[in-house]
């Protein structure tokens, strides 16, 4: 039962769990929730709060009252599964994608997947926006199904020399989102495919695609340099998402020994591996290892990327290059569906020009030197206020530090200290499947999106929160 904390309203926090509890789906539809009275009895406190939380639950459709038999749980309302609205059983704080700009906002803001916006190359971006505006090649029909030919070439000359990806235009498909993407190659594998092996913990975007197409989802265990390829060949299954270059939540960075058993086992297994590879060119201690793709010809890798954090989320261009053999299956489904233009033309354009005019080039090898710096203040900071603490399970790679803390309280309690005190982190716990017993205390800190001289004092006040 619901614990509550001094420092949060308490309406908010019975709200919120069992919204929570709903969403996950500990509270079915039907259900019988407790009375006002019994509720607040057993809380120890009155029924006010209660009260309030089952009205704000009921007028957004969670729940609803009926005549002298009391609260109800309702099926989950169509607007909360359009939004894709997900929970990790704790504080909104938790969530994977907080509220964005909240008036009031953190003090401290460690979000995993925001950019500094000084660090965005506005002026180039504006002036290659500009000229493409006034490019005759703009117009307002529908643009090429798989995007931009234009930007599909450049997009090859940037894999290849950037992660070691071998692939043509016409191996390409450009979207909007990596939801697109993930949807689109459900249906290629479904008619073949069945399963889908996962990481766990790990990023739920693309199993949560592959389950609503009907895929069981098979989670697998980590070793200290990625997927354990064991619990693999102990499996039947044939497919495989991984993130070698910098593991989703915990930062472990796949070895390359890893890395070529991975391949043989798609090939043993005539199947194929899913690399999101969202954030590979960013490894500060070593020269980046090439994308698996890339390792040797003809492998059965789709590839996916995006610029999300290499340039900014509002640029919404992704990518997924696929095996010669699946081309025709994409084409004959790209018919069937009658797919237009996956993602906005302006942005293609504008991209496309941005890359031949040699400014992203540019743009990474500033933005490398800055996030080594954020990075290396990071761990500086954690080491000086948390040392003896916590202990970093994710570093040298990517946009945010992973760590275990020395915590009797669990990572939903830490965050929410953490957020009582102006501070946002996430529980990388939330990003497992199931557990098969306890987890330490785990917890993600982004330094993208946060100034460079805001780090060290944010740390301070996380290790305030905590103490």
């Amino acid at each position: 039962m619901l614990t509550l904390h001094p420092n949060v309203p308490h309406y908010r926090q019975i709200y919120e769990n069992i919204k929570n509890d709903i969403i996950n789906g500990n509270l079915h539809a039907n259900v019988k929730l407790p009375s006002i009275r019994s509720l607040a009895d057993h809380l120890n406190i009155s029924t006010t709060p209660v009260e309030a939380a089952y009205q704000q639950l009921a007028a957004e459709g969670l729940i609803e009252s009926r005549a002298r038999k009391g609260f109800f749980v309702n099926g989950l309302p169509p607007d909360y599964l359009r939004l894709g609205i997900r929970s990790s059983n704790e504080h909104e704080s938790n969530s994977l994608f907080p509220a964005r700009d909240t008036p009031g906002g953190y003090l401290y803001d460690f979000h995993i997947s925001a950019i500094e916006k000084e660090a965005f190359p506005l002026s180039s971006w504006k002036k290659v926006t500009a000229e493409v505006v006034s490019d005759d090649r703009l117009n307002l029909n529908y643009g090429e199904p798989q995007g931009e030919l234009g930007l599909r070439i450049q997009l090859v000359h940037y894999l290849r020399n950037f992660r070691g990806v071998h692939c043509r235009p016409e191996q390409i498909i450009i979207a909007g989102d990596q939801a697109y993407l993930m949807f689109l190659l459900s249906m290629l594998l479904k008619e073949k495919y069945s399963d889908l092996a996962i990481e766990n913990p790990g990023y739920q975007l693309i199993p949560a695609v592959f389950r609503k197409s009907g895929f069981s989802i098979l989670p697998m265990p980590l070793d200290e340099d990625g997927i354990n390829i064991h619990s693999l060949l102990k499996c039947e299954c044939k497919l495989a998402a991984v993130t070698p270059s910098h593991q989703f939540p915990t930062g472990k960075l796949m070895s390359l020994e890893k890395r070529q058993s991975l391949l043989n086992w798609a090939r043993n297994r005539n199947g194929y591996i899913i690399e999101d590879d969202y954030d590979g060119e960013f490894q500060y201690d070593n020269k980046p290892l090439p994308s698996l793709q890339g390792l040797s010809e003809n492998t059965n890798v789709i590839y996916l990327g995006g610029f999300s954090q290499i340039l900014a989320p509002a640029i919404g261009i992704h990518y997924m290059v696929l095996p010669y053999d699946l081309l025709e299956d994409y084409h004959r489904i790209r018919i069937e569906l009658m797919l237009e233009h996956p993602a906005s033309r302006l942005s293609q354009f504008t991209l496309q020009s941005f890359m031949e005019q040699g400014y992203l080039a540019k743009h990474i090898r500033r933005a490398r030197k800055l996030y080594k710096e954020k990075h290396e203040r990071l761990v500086a900071a954690l080491e000086t206020h948390l040392g003896g603490k916590m202990s970093i399970t994710g570093r040298g790679a990517g946009f945010h530090i992973t760590i275990s803390v020395n915590d009797t309280r669990t990572s939903g309690e830490l965050c929410l200290l953490a957020k009582n005190k102006g501070v946002r982190i996430i529980d990388a716990n939330a990003f497992y499947v199931k557990a098969s017993e306890p987890l330490p205390p785990s917890i993600m800190i982004g330094f993208a999106g946060i100034l460079l001289d805001q780090i060290e004092p944010g740390i301070k006040k996380l290790a305030e929160a905590w103490s």
